[in-house]
């Protein structure tokens, strides 16, 4: 069964650090596209950070230089390395998982609320 499940949220004082974790169960995160999401209040879900099968990041302008996306295949984890934390990072922060090939399948998990405030 395909499973994605976020951990690693909490509150954190404005420029402070999180990590984030994405454990995944039925897939091999190696040969999948894995992306971190954010939705706050009142706004669109928009991606923070990807990286491709082949390693490759990408990442929202707004957390550049601040956020590190990463993958430990050992593990089958995807990791967000969330530093200098600011209140307009706070989010419900989504995994996700694109299927690159076949029926280009997208996966989500459950979310995990990222809190920044003094």
């Amino acid at each position: 069964q395909l499973q994605l499940v976020e951990s690693g949220g909490g509150l954190v004082q404005p420029g402070g650090s999180l990590r984030l974790s994405c454990a995944a169960s039925g897939i091999i995160v190696s040969i999948y596209a894995m992306g971190w999401y954010r939705q706050a209040p009142g706004k669109q879900r928009e991606l923070v950070a990807g990286i491709s099968s082949g390693g490759n990041t990408n990442y929202a302008d707004s957390v550049k230089g601040r956020f590190t996306i990463s993958r430990d295949s050992a593990k089958n984890t995807v990791s967000l390395q969330m530093n200098s934390l600011k209140p307009e990072d706070t989010a419900v922060y989504y995994c996700k998982a694109k299927k690159m090939w076949g029926t280009m399948d997208d996966y989500w998990g459950q979310g995990t609320q990222v809190t920044v405030s003094s």
